[in-house]
């Protein structure tokens, strides 16, 4: 599930941005990476938002 692969990501995220600092290319690329499953998750629920009102009208 998207969320399990989200909270995954963040931790880390912590980890690498604790090893390799704030500003390294490795942290860049982990915060990169949970945005893309941030906004495949932003889109998936909007998606399931529009079908759930397209159902109830």
């Amino acid at each position: 599930m998207i969320i399990n692969n989200i909270e995954l990501k963040r931790q880390d995220l912590i980890k690498t941005a604790m090893q390799y600092g704030m500003n390294s290319v490795e942290t860049i690329e982990c915060s990169q990476e949970l945005d893309t499953l941030l906004l495949q998750e932003i889109k998936w629920s909007n998606e399931k938002k529009i079908v759930n009102e397209k159902k109830s009208n």
